[in-house]
């Protein structure tokens, strides 16, 4: 039984075998793969084994030069492209795409290939995309039909628009709802709009409540309409030329109406304590009415004086106008919720200031910074005994401080945040906005009543903490509404906000551009984000299109004023590009009045390149052919080894060259002509900065270095031994006058004649000798003396003994220019030999009277 068992056993394996590679056989995707994961796995690996192995092959240039000379590596490696080609051809065959990739010319196949293979990958892509969007359930192909003029909402995706984190929970996504087939609410305004270049003046001409009565301006301001001479004048403007015309007072005109009564605030004693909160009622038991005409508004206003609290919320449009509009208003109570259009009743809202500024109603807001200056822009209404529960959030360091954090927080609510970038012109609302807008105010007077429970909880029952919400809640009801003025720098701010940096004509086109989206978006009510965003406008500044098609291609989508006015954007960037190109440093060295920076010292040098060669190497010819006499070259010169002040008379004066520029062409041709017959041995000579290396100037261990610290020591030296000569003439001469004086007085006594005797003042008052005469006469001469111009000179026939160590007769440094002036004026006697230097040779060569056109004693090698 055991083995029958066995065997049924062993029987039935094979059958089951084979049923399961049956199975598989019938739900394999392609052969020898199960699934798409096995697919792309198995892919994945062989893409893998294939960059490791590419990565393994000689590296292009030498290594793979090397590797080619061999002829059995080069039989490899081209039948290896050949298969690769051919396979290349082989997918580009099957999606459709050109696929000749063999047999190509030699001189451009190599481009023609690589065409290929960018056009096919471009087509596989495409495919690739265009499946995975059916996949996720997007069919591009197939658009539906929609009548004209209808828009579909927009979805956006992204991640930061989704709701619910969790897996289970279905994605939602915000809907942007933009009307742009309405009529602008600007058009229905009784006062037009006012983005004239002028500061804001309060609208506000009666002041309810008031401790401090309104200005006499403020409550005459219907007198403006009976001046007909100011009608085309903007408000603000004027009113300021009235009053210059009156000499009324102008100090209290942009001054906040309501200030006295906010400084002189006092909380009562029953908002400083403890309070019982109050639970919110339902939603769909609260009963909502919606204000639109003045009946309503003035009933509204009447049920808001009796209430000793409120909360208010705002929901604004900035998009299409320049200023902005607050398109609607929300006010709950403990029992009811209503949603004023203020849009309808924009020139009416001003009756609410008699329930907004009463001290006695605690107005609650959520973050009211942008919502008391947009009061007061659109409808002159201003706020006294306001509270705020961003402020109270931020005294009790909540997590977070947003409305949606303290509706979970105090109220379990979950507030729907879909139409939170809606547009809010709309009209009539839909629901879910007449919804997402009640929830802003219904539940705040609940949030309001929590939080000051705990924050007397969280000082202990003690009111300071609660005292300082109320005093920066009142401190946000003195805030003003400042309007943007524009000023020649104001496109200054907006460029180190974006921290770009730009040349002079980049800059000269953000400037232009920035004045004209400022200007066009004042006239046409838009916002500058419509008329030109500012990436769109660093893209222009930054690329400088030289055609008007060039400005649409740096906009993507193309504004629809900057299709208008393409051609006047074109004129600008054509200015633009017309500016000096400037590096910065230099343009803002030129604003300053500043000397440019000097270009970096070039070690290279030519002797006929005269660019190279500094203005004080060369001597200077000026028209009437005087040699004017510069800063002479020394054989190591260095800037605080030079006397200024004893060289200050003898140097030319320096030479203006912020004007080059402007010289003639005959001046010009001039200096060119004067270049061309510069010295070509100039190399030859010692000059400054040129021939001496710094490097090696100030290394102790070169050659250079030891002969200049030589020379140095050498001229100090020199120098000390003079002044002690000079100090000794100076001592002899005053005791032989002391000792002629004596003999004077002597032989008057004896009644005799002086008789004079040559010998013996001359024994007694020896004469200075030449030595010390030219000792102390050389400094002056080396400083007097004009620069002749300079000679070649061989040094292979000179001594050069003299950096041995010797006393040398010169003064400070050696100077062949100096020795052939002297040795030019001075005339030696015949029969006398000339002692020019240490060695008894001449280090420099007599001289012609002319540069050029004569012929010159070289010195013989």
């Amino acid at each position: 039984m055991a083995s029958s068992k066995k065997k049924g056993l062993k029987s039935s394996g094979p059958k089951d075998s084979n049923l399961d590679t049956n199975d598989e056989d019938k739900t394999e995707l392609c052969p020898g793969f199960r699934d798409v994961d096995a697919f792309v796995k198995h892919g994945f690996g062989a893409v893998l084994s294939a960059t490791k192995a590419s990565a393994g092959l000689p590296q292009a240039g030498d290594e793979y030069d090397f590797y080619r000379s061999f002829p059995g590596f080069q039989e490899f490696c081209e039948s290896q492209g050949d298969k690769l080609l051919h396979c290349m051809s082989q997918i580009m065959q099957h999606h459709g795409c050109r696929s000749h990739m063999r047999d190509r010319n030699k001189l451009t196949g190599l481009e023609e290939r690589f065409d290929l293979v960018v056009d096919s990958n471009d087509v596989i892509l495409e495919r690739v995309g265009i499946l995975l969007d059916e996949a996720d359930g997007v069919n591009r192909s197939q658009q539906p039909v929609m009548p004209a003029g209808f828009q579909p909402p927009k979805v956006v995706v992204s991640s930061w628009n989704r709701k619910g984190s969790s897996p289970s929970s279905r994605s939602e996504t915000f809907r942007l709802l933009h009307a742009k087939n309405i009529t602008r609410p600007q058009l229905k305004f009784k006062e037009k709009v006012d983005n004239s270049n002028t500061p804001f003046i309060p609208k506000i001409f009666i002041k309810p409540n008031a401790v401090k009565p309104l200005p006499s301006y403020f409550t005459n301001k219907q007198m403006r309409k009976e001046r007909p001479e100011d009608l085309d004048v903007p408000a603000a403007l004027a009113d300021f030329i009235h009053q210059q015309r009156t000499q009324e007072h102008v100090d209290d005109m942009f001054a906040h109406p309501y200030q006295y009564e906010l400084d002189h605030l006092t909380i009562p004693e029953n908002l400083l304590s403890k309070p019982e909160p109050q639970m919110h009622k339902p939603v769909a038991e609260t009963k909502l009415s919606f204000v639109d005409t003045l009946e309503d508004l003035v009933a509204l206003n009447e049920k808001l004086c009796k209430l000793s609290e409120f909360a208010v919320d705002l929901e604004h449009h900035s998009y299409r106008s320049f200023l902005g509009l607050t398109c609607l208003m929300q006010i709950s109570t403990r029992e009811e919720d209503f949603i004023i259009d203020t849009l309808e009743l924009r020139s009416e809202m001003y009756i609410l200031n008699e329930a907004f500024t009463d001290p006695s109603i605690v107005k609650v807001f959520h973050g009211a910074d942008s919502d008391i200056e947009w009061l007061q822009r659109d409808f002159g209404l201003y706020v006294v005994n306001l509270f705020d529960t961003h402020q109270a959030s931020r005294a009790l360091n909540l997590a977070r401080h947003s409305l949606d954090h303290l509706l979970k927080h105090f109220c379990n609510v979950d507030s729907d945040k879909r139409y939170q970038l809606a547009d809010w012109r709309v009209r009539p609302l839909p629901d879910e906005m007449v919804q997402y807008a009640r929830t802003d105010t219904h539940y705040l007077l609940y949030i309001y009543d929590c939080v000051r429970v705990q924050l007397l909880d969280f000082n202990h029952g003690q009111p300071g903490l609660l005292q300082s919400v109320w005093n920066k809640s009142s401190s946000i009801s003195l805030k003003k509404y400042v309007k943007p003025i524009y000023t020649e720098e104001s496109y200054l701010e907006l460029q180190r906000k974006q921290k770009k940096s730009f040349n002079t004509q980049q800059l000269t086109a953000f400037r232009l551009l920035f004045a004209w989206r400022d200007k066009l978006a004042r006239q046409e009510d838009e916002s500058t984000g419509y008329v030109l965003p500012t990436h769109m406008m660093i893209k222009i500044s930054e690329e400088l299109p030289r055609e008007p098609q060039g400005i649409i291609a740096c906009c993507n989508p193309v504004p629809p004023l900057v299709r208008q006015y393409n051609n006047e954007l074109h004129l600008l960037v054509q200015q633009a590009r017309e500016m000096p190109l400037l590096k910065a440093e230099i343009a803002a060295q030129k604003k300053k009045g500043l000397t440019p920076i000097k270009k970096p010292e070039v070690p290279l040098f030519g002797p006929h390149d005269t660019s190279r060669v500094s203005e004080s190497d060369p001597p200077q010819i000026s028209a009437d052919g005087k040699l004017h006499a510069l800063k002479q070259g020394m054989l190591f010169s260095e800037d605080e080894d030079v006397d200024v002040q004893k060289e200050s008379g003898l140097v030319a004066s320096a030479k203006i060259t912020l004007f080059e520029e402007s010289s003639s062409a005959a001046q010009m041709k001039a200096r060119r002509i004067i270049e061309s017959f510069e010295n070509p041995f100039r190399m030859y000579l010692p000059s400054t900065d040129v021939h001496v290396n710094k490097n090696a100037k100030f290394d102790p261990s070169s050659k250079i270095f030891e002969i200049s610290k030589r020379w140095k020591l050498q001229s100090v030296e020199q120098q000390q031994t003079e002044l002690e000569a000079k100090k000794k003439a100076k001592q002899e001469a005053k005791e032989m006058a002391k000792k002629q004086t004596g003999n004077r007085e002597s032989s008057n006594a004896g009644g005799k004649k002086r008789e004079r005797v040559d010998s013996e003042v001359g024994d007694l008052t020896p004469k200075p000798s030449k030595k010390l005469m030219k000792s102390a006469e050389k400094p002056q001469k080396t400083e007097v003396t004009p620069q002749d111009s300079f000679k070649p000179f061989d040094y292979s026939q000179s001594d050069l003994k003299v950096f041995a160590g010797n006393t040398s007769k010169d003064n400070t440094q050696f100077d062949p220019n100096r020795q052939a002036h002297d040795f030019k004026r001075k005339k030696t006697p015949k029969g006398q030999k000339n002692n020019t230097g240490a060695g008894n040779r001449s280090m420099s060569y007599l001289p012609g009277k002319s540069d050029r056109g004569f012929r010159h004693n070289w010195p013989k090698r």
